[in-house]
């Protein structure tokens, strides 16, 4: 008998999807993490970025679901854009996924390791030296689960997500009713006027980004997923109206009820100042442990997206073919995984050298904003190619297959450009060298059946579909080669 090669199928169903893209967001880290930065950037505007990204990002999360519904790829993106635009494109969008991911393996590790330390050791939670170990050892915890399996992961995502979210829904009520602000509630906090013009505006609206990064674990995990063509791009979208709810109620909080002074001085966690002044004593703590679940939580949904992208990869030929072997007992990209964990242990040691938690993390931030931007807006406009033939056919189709991703795309190709040039050098190097990188395995592996791909077209998958309807496509684990893929 063979030894099966490929991913497990059929391990997650729709509320275990929605559960992982909601992890893959990370609410309460977003928050603890990014917070300071985005006040820091833009002031009483922070409810008003959040808005204004979500309503492109939900533009993009229908893409996914829309591109989702032809090509079931672990890849995703890097597989749509491929076979949509131009499979050069579709390289540096998986490309853009790889390198943001990894980078997040310090960002996020880092305050894994400082909340560890602010729950046992509280002196020491600004230690970078410390945190950057206890942050590894959770890494490689997470490592392990990953590498056991998606029913394992979404296990283990149900107990810390589901604490996480109780946490969070309590201290958000509580903020709503709370009376000690120091600020009234303004609706000019959701308006335009605290910008600082255009380049302000869209400099919140990069770091907005990656407060709703990682929703789209679910498409990464869509040959693992039962009914995927369905499930993975809708709990996408469930997921994000999750976490954009979150978002601004504790935003707007934060506005009500910190002072600028005080958000600055506590920038790598605000969470925690916020539980201490919603409850004292106990307030703040609770607050620590949802962000330090949810921290661990999303290192474990990026260690997804980034492994099952090299693993498409790797499988394509467009990076060494090891990449794309699966366990042959869990059934997971085992030699992705390992290349990951020692990247990351890496840089974990590198980044000390850049200066404390919270530097860190606002240069990470930005840096992985840039690369957002790419990968979300390629496949905004990809939709948009694959669907062309028949975006005339249904409303839907026009308003989610086409107007809603495009605009998204737009939104997110002009907040790139125009972020360029408010960035500090750092954040600059980080995200576009990055990017630059990836043109050398693309020269490389350049003879890749990958660059010649077969197109994707909407309109002939619905012919296909109706011609084999009630017959099931391949899927990766009933074949030795086989990918699961368009009709």
């Amino acid at each position: 008998m063979s030894t099966p090669k490929g991913l497990q199928a059929n391990v997650l169903g729709t509320f275990d999807s929605i559960v992982m893209a909601v992890a893959g967001s990370a609410p309460a880290y977003s928050l603890a993490a990014t917070t300071a930065v985005l006040v820091g950037t833009v002031g009483f505007a922070a409810p008003a970025s959040l808005l204004y990204c979500a309503i492109p990002m939900f533009g993009i999360a229908w893409a996914f679901n829309y591109l989702g519904r032809l090509d079931i790829n672990a890849g995703a993106s890097y597989s749509w854009v491929a076979r949509a635009l131009h499979p050069s494109l579709g390289f540096l969008s998986g490309w853009a996924l790889v390198v943001s991911a990894t980078i997040f393996m310090v960002a996020g590790s880092l305050p894994a390791g400082s909340m560890t330390l602010s729950l046992f050791a509280p002196d020491l939670a600004e230690n970078t030296a410390l945190a950057t170990v206890v942050g590894a050892m959770w890494f490689l915890v997470m490592l392990v689960v990953v590498l056991k399996g998606a029913r394992l992961t979404v296990h283990a995502q149900l107990i810390m997500s589901g604490i996480e979210l109780l946490i969070l829904l309590a201290f958000a009520v509580a903020a709503l009713f709370h009376d000690n602000a120091v600020q009234h509630f303004s609706w000019s906090w959701l308006g335009f006027s605290h910008f600082d013009g255009v380049q302000g505006f869209a400099a919140g609206a990069l770091i907005a980004a990656f407060y709703y990064w990682g929703w789209d674990v679910t498409s990464n995990l869509s040959e693992e997923t039962r009914n995927s063509r369905k499930t993975s791009g809708l709990a996408g979208v469930v997921g994000l109206a999750v976490v954009f709810v979150l978002f601004e109620v504790f935003t707007i909080s934060v506005n009500l009820l910190l002072t600028a002074e005080e958000i600055e001085a506590n920038s790598a966690n605000v969470l925690a100042l916020l539980g201490e002044r919603l409850w004292p004593g106990w307030g703040g703590k609770l607050l620590i442990v949802a962000v330090m679940l949810s921290t661990i939580a999303t290192l474990e949904t990026t260690l997804i997206q980034v492994t099952r992208s090299l693993f498409a990869m790797g499988r394509d030929r467009t990076m060494p073919a090891a990449l794309g072997a699966s366990h042959p007992r869990y059934r997971t990209p085992w030699v992705a995984l390992v290349v990951v964990g020692a990247v990351a242990l890496g840089l974990f040691v590198a980044s000390n050298a850049l200066g404390s938690v919270g530097d860190i993390l606002e240069s990470a931030v930005a840096a992985i904003g840039l690369q957002i931007a790419v990968y979300y807006g390629l496949s905004g406009v990809a939709v948009v190619v694959a669907y062309r033939k028949v975006l005339l056919k249904t409303p839907a189709n026009f308003i989610f297959g086409g107007l809603w991703p495009l605009t998204g795309a737009l939104f997110l190709f002009w907040v790139f450009v125009e972020s360029l040039g408010a960035l500090d050098a750092t954040a600059t190097w980080i995200g576009i060298g990055g990017l630059a990188v990836g043109l050398v395995p693309m020269f490389v592996y350049r003879q890749s059946p990958y660059y010649c791909p077969d197109r994707l077209d909407a309109a002939k998958t619905e012919r296909i579909k109706q011609e084999y309807e009630g017959l099931e496509p391949v899927s990766a684990s009933s074949a030795d080669n086989t990918i699961a893929t368009d009709f």
